[in-house]
């Protein structure tokens, strides 16, 4: 619905999740704790949230005396004056993207995972007591602030924040202020280490300090708000995005470990950590007597290659970039050779076990560098994004299910499993097995692929006149391509590949001989209607888009190329 994306962004009014749990400020989860061997001290994070008796208390009022279950509106944030607090889908973006960039690591690279939980990667359990942050939030911070700053421009609307939004963002750009644009290159000290320099260190506990106390602030709003104009998002977002982006290009250089480091620059790195080398105790402990410590100064460690971050950074990339990556990941340590598949990690030898429960896994399998099929499908996905078509249908048709080995895979290929046992796995006839069946990620990826195949990526959008139009843009390759069962006279095309659009209309695509249509517009289309006319046309424009789009009035579309 490109026509309704103003309406969507600044119109419909949403609430907001009100939490009883709380992340906990740094000086009451860094605590001075053993090593897993009990052979040196280290700072962990440590009970990064938890439960707020102030915020109990307030939702207790909301308690249903009948039922002794909480309203549903226990669970929405209020102001003081007991208001709903709403804000636009776009204003709610706004927020969200304002705390994630004030929530980069000290390096400015990843996005701390500060509450507890790793991100995508479940089984990274421990990295949040590393003081761990990911790379791939990153990307996709980046992404959600490019598409504020051309929607703001898009439409040029203001918005209304909360006040106390506003007062972090004041408090983030003091700091950047202070700051500046050095690039702050990583740099090895004497012991071989890569110390975070001061400046950024400095910004970091600034801007720590300022979202620990947005986050004191908010059990309810106030109530006031303050209002950024479109020229205001633009310059907000446009100065984070080049600072994220200097936090990239110093993750590339830092790299990840035991990879050939000629390639750091092209293979991202997906998750790091921080070793606190310099702190002071605050003379509080918590509850199991570990004293708390606030860090003053901090190293950063790296982890293996993971695919999660391969994937993500791809959708910041351009065709030309995209390629490039992508051979120098089908040569690293993600690539299963035999199989001919991709693992969710290289080799983890010789990792700390503090990283999680992935550590205590055999290699090759569950997610210690095993082929986890949902994170391999999200990589094929942004193959065929890219337009990388002759990459991306020669990884199909060895690293899908509809094409492998179905004796191999131990199971019927028409079943998704959590992983693949990869060829890291010690016996040799579970190599290339599927465990885990399941619904898993892996069957949204496969949807998204075969609409990028079938479909195109924009079926329906607005011509230069802000008209609707609906276009298919195929992405199919010649082998796909069946007789045509049904050719009853020489101008009839010969070969054709069928599909449903929206489970309810026919389409079929027709050409005279089989040949790749990588993002080929038809010739023409005829359009047959359930009234039993039919409609001959080279574009599919306003009333004929919106009728399909209302699927009822349609029976069939027979595309030709």
């Amino acid at each position: 619905y490109p026509d309704r994306e103003e309406y969507l962004l600044f119109s419909n009014k949403l609430t907001y999740y009100y939490s009883h749990r709380v992340v906990s400020p740094r000086k009451n989860k860094y605590v001075l704790s053993r090593s897993y061997n009990g052979e040196w001290l280290h700072v962990r994070q440590l009970d990064a949230t938890y439960e707020s008796a102030e915020r109990v208390e307030y939702m207790r009022q909301y308690v249903n005396p009948a039922s002794g279950w909480y309203k549903n509106e226990a669970s929405i944030q209020h102001d003081v004056d007991g208001n709903i607090f709403k804000s636009s889908a776009i204003e709610k973006l706004f927020l969200l993207a304002a705390i994630k960039f004030a929530t980069r690591d000290p390096f400015g690279m990843g996005i701390e995972y500060e509450a507890g939980k790793p991100g995508w990667n479940a089984a990274l359990n421990g990295i949040s007591s590393m003081l761990g942050s990911g790379l791939p939030e990153t990307y996709e911070l980046k992404l959600l602030l490019q598409y504020i700053h051309d929607a703001m421009l898009k439409f040029s609307r203001s918005i209304t924040v909360p006040k106390e939004l506003s007062v972090l963002i004041e408090k983030i750009s003091t700091a950047l202020e202070e700051l500046g644009d050095n690039e702050h290159i990583p740099k090895h000290d004497s012991d071989g280490r890569i110390k975070v320099p001061q400046p950024l260190f400095l910004y970091w506990d600034a801007v720590a300090t300022a979202r620990e106390e947005y986050r004191s602030e908010i059990a309810l709003f106030s109530g006031q708000t303050h209002q950024y104009s479109s020229e205001d998002v633009a310059k907000l977002t446009m100065r984070w995005l080049k600072q994220i982006d200097l936090g990239i290009d110093r993750a590339h250089l830092i790299g990840s470990h035991g990879h050939v480091q000629n390639a750091a620059a092209v293979i991202t790195p997906t998750y790091f950590s921080y070793n606190v080398t310099k702190w002071e105790l605050t003379g509080e402990r918590n509850g199991k007597g570990h004293p708390f410590c606030i860090a003053k100064e901090m190293v950063v460690g790296k982890f293996p290659l993971f695919l999660e971050g391969v994937a993500r950074v791809l959708k910041t990339m351009d065709k030309k970039q995209a390629a490039t990556l992508y051979e120098h990941v089908k040569q690293s340590g993600l690539r299963d050779k035999e199989l001919k598949m991709y693992t969710l990690s290289s080799s983890l030898v010789g990792q700390s076990y503090d990283m999680g429960r992935m550590m205590g896994f055999s290699p090759g399998w569950l997610e210690n560098q095993s082929v986890w099929m949902d994170q391999s499908y999200k990589y094929y996905l942004e193959l065929i994004k890219k337009g990388m078509f002759d990459q991306f249908f020669e990884e199909m048709r060895t690293g899908m299910l509809p094409f492998i080995d179905g004796q191999k895979y131990g199971r019927s290929v028409m079943e998704c499993s959590s992983f693949i046992a990869s060829s890291a796995f010690e016996d040799p006839h579970m190599r290339g097995r599927g465990v885990l069946a399941r619904l898993s990620g892996s069957a949204a990826e496969f949807l998204s692929i075969w609409k990028l195949m079938f479909i195109g990526e924009t079926l329906f959008q607005l011509n230069e006149r802000g008209e609707l139009e609906m276009q298919l843009v195929p992405s199919l390759p010649s082998w796909l391509f069946r007789e045509n069962e049904l050719v009853q006279s020489p101008a009839d095309k010969k070969y054709v590949i069928r599909f449903k659009l929206f489970t309810s209309i026919n389409v079929a695509y027709f050409v005279t001989t089989p040949k790749d249509l990588f993002r080929v517009k038809p010739s023409r289309y005829t359009i047959g209607l359930r009234d039993g006319s039919v409609i001959s046309v080279e574009t599919i424009s306003s009333t004929l888009a919106a009728n399909i789009r209302k699927v009822v009035f349609i029976d069939y579309i027979h595309a030709y190329f």
